[in-house]
């Protein structure tokens, strides 16, 4: 049974090391349709689990090893706030005093569970899922447990973001024929300007799913992306095919004026021309970079 893992290099979070806090078996409280994982039926909480000790453990031997990485991201084979030691976790890795920033990926069902709650407000980055709104679709995607509640689960997501002092992110996965459309991603906007998070990651099924759904393409992912204001916005790409579009100065901070865009969009978008263009404009102080949850953003 290994508890640690990787690193592995995420576009969105730099050099990752995980720790699973599920490590036998799946324990979720979803049985989401895109889950390259088997289909399983959610439960409220974990049986098997590795204990703190043991984490700290195998962590401090990797440690060891002195191999670099950016974040220590807590992630599990299901839903790792349902994690019974959370806080108690929690406390032991700041114990350590590693310069690194801890990270969880959660579903988003850690705001209905005070104690969890309160945990997850002493991380450095939370990731939060929030594929629809709209119930129905909501229960279509994610199928969870009968007795969460979306309403609920925003109402505490956007309380979780008031208080929270560290950076939230919320991800958006677009399933074909379900969340796809104008109306979902409206609903989704009005939302998301109230939980108001530092980055909004939106994607597509790109791994086997569990049940027979299917995603959309990246053209797809851009449009709907449209619809989310005032918020950066990270579209995870399958492939980095190079655009190289030119912009002038004037073209540059209009662009960016209207909306951030990340280091793989200036990368893929923009000629080497552009490029040098929008490192002069930084230079110049007239457009910033903003580290966003482990991503650099360009915005006038």
């Amino acid at each position: 049974m290994s508890i640690v893992f990787g690193p592995i290099n995420s576009r969105r979070f730099g050099f990752s090391l995980g720790i699973d806090l599920s490590p036998i078996v799946k324990q979720c409280n979803f049985d989401c349709v895109y889950c390259e994982l088997k289909q399983a039926k959610p439960i409220a909480k974990m049986d098997s689990i590795a204990y703190v000790e043991e984490i700290v453990k195998e962590l401090n031997s990797f440690l060891a090893k002195k191999i670099s990485f950016d974040v220590l991201t807590l992630t599990a084979n299901g839903e790792p706030s349902l994690y019974p030691n959370l806080k108690e976790l929690i406390i032991a890795l700041r114990k350590l005093q590693l310069d690194k920033k801890i990270l969880i990926l959660s579903n988003g069902t850690a705001v209905l569970n005070e104690k969890q709650f309160n945990a997850l407000l002493d991380l450095d980055i939370v990731k939060f899922s929030l594929d629809s709104v709209i119930e129905k679709s909501f229960f279509r995607i994610n199928k969870p447990l009968k007795e969460i509640s979306l309403c609920l689960m925003i109402e505490k997501m956007i309380a979780f973001s008031k208080l929270f002092k560290g950076e939230l992110i919320i991800e958006i996965l677009v399933v074909k024929g379900i969340n796809d459309n104008e109306k979902e991603f409206q609903a989704l906007n009005e939302i998301l300007q109230k939980i108001n998070p530092i980055r909004v990651d939106i994607s597509t099924i790109d791994r086997p799913p569990s049940y027979p759904v299917k995603g959309v393409s990246e053209e797809k992912l851009f449009d709907l992306s449209s619809f989310i204001k005032n918020i950066p916005v990270f579209i995870a790409r399958r492939n980095d095919k190079k655009q190289n579009m030119e912009f002038s100065e004037d073209e540059l901070l209009k662009m960016l004026q209207l909306r951030a865009q990340s280091e793989f969009d200036v990368k893929a978008l923009l000629s080497l021309n552009s490029q040098a263009i929008l490192d002069n404009l930084i230079k110049k102080d007239l457009v910033k970079i903003y580290n966003l949850g482990g991503v650099k953003f360009y915005k006038v």
